[in-house]
């Protein structure tokens, strides 16, 4: 009997992750998108949208919520960050459940999950991926961003874990800095290989 394997696929911001996600589904491999499970969450009529209002009044509205406000509310607060948190997290565990189990006749599903050493994640992974670049490259992609400042880019580095350590942490990494050519040769390589 086979056994789906689980790939865990992460980067700091601005590494090139989603990117590397989408070589993965033109590849055949199912991908679970923690970051979209969390804006359908947030989105119109989402799960989370009255939780989030209760927690945090006049973040949401009939379209969804307010991301500048809910941002404003949270930024730079660990409690409140971890607050929203608390509300997120189980919803989006529960999709991912739901997605597994959907999947689980597939030779290799993907797990995008941008905090997956941060927040143990890992753990339910067969082999992690990071996705990396070199710091000018991975800057000047993230200041590129609209509404992106260098402040809240350091802000965001600050909640993740450096580079560097998600590297050692890695079994796989794929380097994004060296061109998209490179970048499909090393998935294709990966998938191939599995």
């Amino acid at each position: 009997m086979s056994r789906t394997t689980i790939i865990g696929l992460t980067g700091s911001i601005g590494m090139g992750k989603s990117t590397v996600a989408a070589m993965f589904r033109t590849l055949g491999v199912p991908v679970f998108d923690a970051d979209a499970e969390v804006r359908r969450l947030q989105g119109p009529c989402g799960r989370a949208l009255a939780a989030i209002e209760a927690l945090f009044p006049g973040t949401t509205h009939a379209g969804g919520l307010h991301r500048e406000k809910l941002g404003a509310a949270v930024f730079g607060d660990h409690a409140k960050l971890r607050q929203l948190e608390q509300i997120l997290h189980p919803l989006v565990a529960e999709a991912q459940s739901s997605f597994l189990g959907a999947h689980r006749l597939k030779p290799a599903i993907v797990l995008d999950v941008p905090l997956l050493f941060e927040k143990g994640g890992w753990r339910r992974c067969h082999l992690t991926v990071v996705v990396s670049a070199p710091y000018r490259v991975q800057r000047a992609r993230v200041l590129a961003r609209p509404g992106m400042t260098r402040e809240k880019f350091a802000g965001i580095l600050k909640g993740q874990m450096p580079d560097r350590e998600k590297r050692a942490l890695a079994d796989v990494v794929i380097e994004t800095g060296r061109g998209r050519r490179e970048t499909w040769t090393a998935v294709k390589s990966l998938v191939n290989s599995l």
